[in-house]
């Protein structure tokens, strides 16, 4: 089938080859592993000139005034206090974080960086501010800036990308090449990772998730905080079975935000996940670099 080509940029089919799983050479893993999960904490800083990302109470008339107090107060409780909830569990379980952060958000919780950096989190870019990537005015500039703020506050640049809400613009996976990311994590379409074509070199996918993912769950799809665990559990025991199944390792994500699962009513689910499935000796907790890291060394190489 044809489709009409964008001004700029590729297809998504452009990109990425259909590939059916089960047809690939087996992947392997360190020391007889049979899958990775990693764990992305998404923090953000909301701007309260503007309209909010999203509400968890309608204002009485409707509408989106400003200030929105409820909204940005809402999130807000996830700076102050949620993400505190949520590491300590990292801690406790040994789990090593990442961090997907607004460039604003940097800047603006310093307290929050200082305690991850010396944790030796990995810190992944997620837009300079938190919009669609379609609604930056020039996305280059806001790709760049993000890596810049992360270097300067960090010292490390980051490698890793995730778009606010996953989106993307025609451009962007080649624009996140050209500016030296090693991989990005929009592409929701695969237990493995997966090589992206760009206008350059290409660009790695680091399998993430929509489904174990406490936005969709909780604020979209309205489930109670037990569903959170488990779906993960369910998720992660039928990856598990299909890494035995063909001999080949698989890659689990679980997306979470201190305003959503550092709630008090849902804390105890994120840590219920990690008691139970930490327990297992051939699961690997990977970082999105090492996760890229491995499999740039034993995965098929870039087309």
């Amino acid at each position: 089938m044809h489709y009409a080509k964008p001004p700029v940029g590729m297809l998504p089919n452009d990109r990425i080859a259909y590939s059916p799983i089960v047809n690939r050479k087996p992947l392997k893993l360190p020391n007889k592993a049979r899958m990775v999960v990693w764990t992305v904490t998404n923090v953000e800083d909301w701007d309260p000139t503007q309209t909010m990302p999203r509400t968890v109470l309608t204002p009485p008339a409707g509408g989106s005034p400003m200030p929105d107090i409820p909204n940005w107060c809402w999130h807000e409780y996830g700076n102050r206090v949620g993400f505190w909830r949520l590491l300590q569990v990292y801690d406790e379980f040994k789990i090593p974080g990442v961090m997907n952060v607004n460039g604003v958000a940097v800047e603006a919780f310093p307290e929050m960086m200082k305690a991850c950096v010396d944790r030796k989190w990995e810190f992944v870019g997620h837009g300079y501010t938190q919009r669609n990537m379609q609604k930056v005015e020039n996305e280059r500039a806001d790709i760049r800036k993000s890596a810049e703020v992360l270097e300067r506050v960090t010292g490390k640049r980051p490698r890793g990308w995730l778009g606010p809400g996953l989106t993307e613009t025609w451009e962007t996976a080649d624009i996140l090449a050209e500016e030296g990311y090693d991989y990005v994590a929009d592409w929701v379409l695969d237990d493995q990772p997966v090589w992206l074509k760009t206008r350059g070199k290409p660009i790695l996918n680091v399998p993430y998730t929509q489904e174990c993912n406490d936005v969709a769950m909780m604020l979209i799809q309205h489930h109670k905080a037990n569903e959170f665990y488990e779906r993960a559990m369910d998720q992660f025991e039928q990856i598990y079975k299909d890494a035995k199944a063909l001999d080949s390792a698989r890659v689990m994500a679980i997306s979470v935000h201190p305003y959503i699962m550092g709630a008090p009513h849902r804390a105890k689910y994120f840590r219920m996940i990690f008691e139970k499935i930490r327990k297992k000796k051939d699961v690997l907790f990977w970082t999105g670099s090492q996760i890229a890291d491995w499999y740039m060394k034993t995965g098929p190489k870039a087309p």
